[in-house]
């Protein structure tokens, strides 16, 4: 590590001491990323968690507007093991936690059941990452996957960035990774958004207007794993291709509605082409008049109302009831070893995984 970039005064009120500790064998630690326009993003290497993202609403009045923990003990025991966290190996779900690559068969972890979840319950979540480098827009981190963790295979070695542009309130991510065998591969960032700021209760976000540039959308079971069908979002209420709010139609009595609780389910992004970085969604708080931008170079974003939120404590005392929350996962599609019609999702020796994806913030009267 060469600079730790902290300030005593950051708009989060967040302390360097409440995040510094042994994990691992490894030190964890704070660190704040500040633009020339006032956006300040802090973050942690514990899971690479964003503790907070502090933008200004249509009066100029600073908000941490993603749910987080205040201490590193918080987050490392938060009933919501991925917030705000970096996911991998792999985003969303496995059915039956079972996939074939090339001979081999491999069988993940199945604590969830049905299904093994963002990489298993030791997934790159609970890592400490190595920081590489800190600047004040910018942080590097490392993290080297050996072979066999969570069942997956290769000695994965995979190099993450958060960057604060310097003309715009815009959030970052760019991945890079390689391994030494075939393996899959599935990372996304899993930030629980509230555009009205975190509170106590923090309100819902059903009154959140979202565009969801997607024709289709991939429906799910009863377990929330893909069906494996392609459908059109036309004519149904997954359909965000023109501006609505999150809670006009989320109680409907549509089949994939209750499946999820809500919404959890895998968007076909529109692309040129299929790494094409282009604008994924939009979300806006019409009462702050905050709104976010979701770009990303990935072919899928998965969308989640928070549904299954419980109420539980956050940083300064912020609670975090259900559908509070909305979650923009850029992302390959879940199942995708299982279901070779889908965008391929292997990485084999001398390939690099890249990824970009951004979150950019303004405001609207």
């Amino acid at each position: 590590m060469t600079s730790t970039i902290f300030d005593e005064n950051n708009r989060s009120g967040l302390r360097r001491e409440d995040f510094q500790a042994t994990v691992q064998d490894k030190e964890t630690d704070l660190y704040i990323l500040k633009n020339p326009l006032g956006m300040e993003v802090a973050v942690t290497n514990y899971g690479c968690a964003i503790l907070s993202i502090m933008v200004p609403d249509k009066e100029g009045i600073y908000a941490n507007v993603v749910q987080s923990h205040d201490s590193i003990q918080h987050v490392i025991d938060s009933p919501e093991p991925f917030l705000g966290t970096t996911i991998g190996r792999y985003g969303n779900r496995i059915a039956n936690g079972h996939f074939v690559l090339g001979l081999e068969d491999y069988q993940l972890d199945l604590s969830r059941g049905a299904y093994t979840l963002h990489g298993g319950p030791t997934g790159f979540h609970t890592r400490v990452w190595d920081v590489v480098k800190v600047t004040n827009r910018k942080i590097m981190f490392k993290y080297v996957s050996a072979n066999g963790e969570e069942g997956f295979p290769g000695n994965l070695t995979i190099d993450m960035m958060y960057e604060l542009a310097d003309n715009h309130n815009g959030l970052y991510i760019t991945y890079k990774a390689t391994t030494d065998q075939p393996t899959v591969l599935n990372l996304t960032n899993h930030g629980f958004f509230n555009l009205h700021g975190i509170n106590n209760p923090t309100p819902t976000i059903l009154d959140h207007v979202v565009t969801i540039n997607a024709d289709f959308y991939l429906p799910i079971d009863e377990n929330s794993v893909p069906t494996g069908e392609i459908l059109k979002v036309e004519g149904t209420p997954m359909d965000f291709r023109t501006p609505h709010s999150v809670g006009e139609r989320i109680n409907e009595p549509f089949e994939q509605l209750k499946h999820g609780t809500g919404y959890d389910h895998c968007y076909v992004l529109n692309k040129n082409e299929i790494e094409e970085f282009a604008e994924a969604a939009t979300c806006t708080d019409p009462v702050s008049g905050r709104r976010m931008m979701v770009f990303t170079t990935e072919p899928g974003v998965q969308l989640y109302t928070g549904n299954w939120l419980n109420g539980f404590e956050g940083a300064h005392g912020a609670t975090f009831p259900a559908r509070s929350a909305i979650c923009f996962e850029a992302q390959h599609f879940p199942d995708s070893p299982n279901r070779p019609y889908f965008p391929s999702t292997r990485l084999r020796p001398k390939e690099t995984y890249y990824q970009t994806t951004a979150y950019v913030f303004d405001v609207i009267d």
